[in-house]
């Protein structure tokens, strides 16, 4: 069984045991999560929202808190001598697929 959900603007496929990267969501390691956003759920039966699925819900176990690897965003304008380098690390949250529920 596997679901479609929406968390930090973004959408994504999940199913139960998967490990998936979130955009940084409150709580602590080891706090149980609620989706209630749940734009698709499939398997045997397939039931697609309008936008929602009515009563489905994922639940979720946060697994690790922490930062994602360095983005080095380069800017420059030829023949100016300008030159910029800048690094952003994106703070990210790492869940545990625990149950999927339609």
């Amino acid at each position: 069984m596997y679901a479609v959900i929406k968390t930090g603007g973004k959408q994504y496929k999940v199913s139960e045991g998967e490990f998936l990267k979130v955009e940084k969501l409150d709580g602590n390691i080891g706090d149980s999560i609620e989706f209630a956003e749940v734009l698709m759920v499939g398997g045997e039966k397939v039931a697609i929202g309008a936008p929602l699925v009515a009563g489905a819900t994922v639940t979720a176990k946060i697994a690790a808190q922490g930062k994602d690897k360095k983005i080095l965003v380069f800017k420059s304008k030829r023949r100016k001598d300008s030159r910029k380098l800048r690094g952003h690390r994106q703070e990210r949250t790492v869940l545990k697929i625990e149950k999927i529920s339609a």
